[in-house]
């Protein structure tokens, strides 16, 4: 069995203040710490599920926060960026079994975590086809458009529960949940012994049988805290204004979702 997995900070166990998702700042050392545990976490699970071949893409910040030298030998990652419109998913392709997502956080607009955002702090919301998107919908379902299940999220609860909502048969690990500028959080331990279990059982699961379906048609709606950001992405290929501070695209491919929102987010 070949995995994927994408792996984000914000939405590990403990993450509160952007501060400590900065590797510019002094806190940010023990979150990075913690979010390579966590990764090694669901390697593991991955591992006593079946998995021989694991292809971790480090989808934070810089791309360079996962210490390489914990991860287990079968494990390759994918470091920095590549400006791939797959991004968070830069790599995935058919080949691979199954997805997983962990340290994922909910959208811009939303809630349930105090670094809730969709791929920069620019937007106030994304929407694709009217659903308030996050970049797990975002990417979860560039895996779907190359055929590949998403299987297993770890993340805050709202997240959780919204990944759910996409995919009935989802395993999900909520490790903490946001109340205004605050967050309760589990115990890193038990975080890491959670997802460990529960990424076995997400791919010892009969995940094959799931259908993996796609809108046949995309609707892109991108509203932006500042109106001179709409004006200027109005202008890329495929967008237009709907109002002053709001940006619109339709297209039937996906790609073109992805490849629109690399530029103008």
């Amino acid at each position: 069995m070949k995995v994927f997995m994408s792996v984000d900070i914000e939405g590990i166990t403990s993450t509160t203040d952007w501060e400590e998702c900065d590797h510019n700042k002094p806190p940010y050392a023990k979150f990075a710490e913690q979010m390579t545990k966590e990764a090694v976490a669901a390697c593991e699970g991955a591992i006593a599920a079946g998995a021989k071949e694991i292809v971790i893409k480090d989808a934070h910040g810089s791309g360079r926060n996962i210490d390489i030298s914990k991860l287990p030998e079968n494990v390759r990652l994918i470091r920095g960026w590549s400006s791939h419109p797959y991004s968070m998913v830069q790599g995935i392709d058919s080949s691979f079994d199954a997805a997983m997502f962990v340290g994922y956080h909910s959208a811009a607009s939303r809630p349930g975590n105090p670094l809730s955002h969709t791929s920069t702090g620019r937007p106030l919301y994304v929407k694709i086809n009217g659903q308030i998107a996050s970049e797990f919908m975002m990417y979860s379902y560039a895996a779907a458009s190359e055929g590949v299940p998403t299987v297993f999220l770890a993340g805050d609860k709202q997240l959780c529960e919204d990944g759910v909502k996409l995919y009935p048969d989802l395993v999900t690990v909520p490790v903490k949940e946001g109340f205004g500028g605050s967050t309760v959080c589990m115990s890193p331990e038990k975080s890491l012994k959670m997802i460990r279990e529960f990424s076995e059982k997400a791919l010892i699961q009969d995940f094959k049988k799931q259908p993996i379906k796609l809108p046949e048609s995309f609707e892109v709606e991108v509203c932006f805290k500042e109106h001179t950001r709409a004006y200027a992405m109005s202008f890329f290929p495929g967008m237009e204004l709907k109002d002053s501070n709001t940006i619109i695209m339709k297209t039937d491919i996906y790609f073109e979702v992805l490849r629109a929102l690399k530029f103008v987010l």
